[in-house]
């Protein structure tokens, strides 16, 4: 038997694994190995999967495996599903977008001031975990986010609220839900014009997921194996990035996946950019390409090439090809389709996420102008994911991501180097952050086979 201090259990849409470590606390901690089953939810019992995942890693270590505590993330039962409501699309709705998806949820619905009828028709069938309410400036306009929190109590009951908008606006919108739904109060997300605050609506947010992720259908059980925090899973690797980045300096982590793709990114940009930004950007970021996925949108990922460009490039058995590809390539024409996929997906949704320069005109002329976010200043790019570790091209893939000149695109530079969570752990210790911070970095570290690596 082999006895480890912590068991990380994954459970995605589809597939559910988990990372066993030991030697917590000690100056070597270590990665013991990994198992992985087809995750449960819809059988409407998610420990099933994980018992299979915990029965797969036992067979890879030819031992029984015994734990101390388990945590997990989750991106099951539809994941974090979150809806966003603000007063100016642009101000309070995007601040409240960011603090959302930078806390690993899926964002269903955004909208920006009054809620309408059909607004709230849509809430009610989307049935979100969380919804997020912003409006206004402190102490700036407030009558908009006080009556869609009216607007949300009559409409939507029961489903927990948190309110990150006009400070000035709390005691009426407290007394609005008392007795309807739950709310939690956070500092306003746009809390002045041009300032961004999104940090602590993010935490909260994940701690709400915690306590109503074990009542979603199929994770009733979840509490009777995983006794420890459980965490929406894009939300544990921006945690893992927000922790690295500390350490190695600014990067983007890019997860390709069967259906989606992410990419984080955990950059203040450059002082040249950032003094010509016509609007701020989080420090941390993330976006969530719901187009660009490896099996699931395989159809989709080619038609951004568009289907003869992408057959020129691929072959002209790409139809066929498509058609028979499984989720899990197992010989060599399925992997190079895989990596085909993957370098579309990965190229596209760093493209997306990057921001990019604009050349204006005005009484006196033309004038530069920058809008999104900035990567120019990015040092490390990071794959994670199944596509972008376990394919044998991923890192020739993300060294397609750099620029090779400064155009129009915010993209990073040639000197950014490439790195792969070759043990697939990103996720697992953004969550084992939560109490082993020193050790999480330490192991992230060791699969990114960085140890040896100059960071200056």
């Amino acid at each position: 038997m082999i006895e480890v201090d912590v068991l990380v259990a994954e459970i995605g849409s589809t597939t559910t694994l988990v990372n066993a470590f030991k030697g917590l606390g000690t100056p070597c901690p270590e990665f013991v190995g990994q198992g992985l089953a087809p995750t449960t939810v819809l059988q409407g019992d998610v420990t099933v999967g994980l018992e299979g995942a915990v029965k797969d890693l036992e067979k890879r270590l030819g031992k029984a495996v015994k734990w101390k505590r388990m945590m997990a993330t989750s991106s099951a039962a539809g994941g974090l599903k979150m809806t966003v409501h603000g007063l100016v699309y642009d101000m309070t709705a995007k601040a409240a977008k960011e603090a959302a998806l930078g806390a690993g949820a899926v964002l269903h619905m955004m909208t920006a001031g009054f809620l309408s009828q059909s607004d709230l028709e849509k809430i009610r069938k989307i049935k979100p975990n969380i919804i997020l309410l912003a409006g206004g400036v402190d102490y700036g306009e407030k009558k908009t986010v006080i009556e869609n929190a009216r607007k949300i109590a009559e409409h939507c009951p029961d489903i927990p609220v948190i309110y990150a908008g006009n400070v000035a606006a709390r005691e009426e919108v407290a007394e609005i839900f008392s007795g309807k739904n739950r709310v939690f109060f956070v500092e306003n997300v746009y809390p002045r014009i041009d300032e961004l605050n999104v940090e602590p609506a993010r935490r909260v947010i994940q701690q709400v997921f915690e306590e109503h992720i074990v009542v979603a259908p199929g994770m009733e059980k979840i509490r009777t194996m995983v006794d420890g925090p459980i965490v929406p899973t894009p939300g544990a690797v921006m945690m893992a990035a927000l922790l690295l980045k500390e350490d190695i300096g600014d990067l983007i982590v890019v997860d390709v996946g069967g259906a989606t793709t992410d990419v984080h990114s955990v950059t203040e940009g450059s002082e040249e950019i950032n003094r010509i930004l016509i609007a701020p950007e989080p420090a941390a970021k993330r976006t969530v390409e719901g187009d660009l996925g490896v099996y699931v949108n395989r159809y989709n990922v080619v038609e951004v090439l568009g289907f003869e460009e992408a057959r020129k490039k691929f072959g002209d058995n790409l139809s066929h090809a498509l058609e028979v590809q499984p989720p899990v390539p197992k010989n060599q024409d399925e992997v190079w389709l895989a990596e085909f996929l993957t370098e579309i997906a990965a190229v596209t949704a760093v493209n997306r996420h990057a921001g990019g320069i604009k050349h204006l005109y005005g009484p006196t002329g033309r004038y530069t102008v920058a809008e999104g976010k900035d990567l120019t200043g990015v040092k490390w790019i990071i794959g994670t994911g199944g596509a972008l570790t376990r394919l044998p091209g991923g890192r020739r893939i993300l060294e397609k991501i750099r620029s090779k000149t400064t155009g129009k695109k915010l993209l990073p530079g040639e000197d950014a180097r490439v790195l792969i969570d070759r043990d697939y752990i990103m996720a697992s210790t953004g969550v084992l952050s939560k109490e082993y911070p020193d050790d999480a970095i330490k192991l992230l570290k060791k699969s990114l086979r960085i140890n040896d690596v100059r960071t200056d």
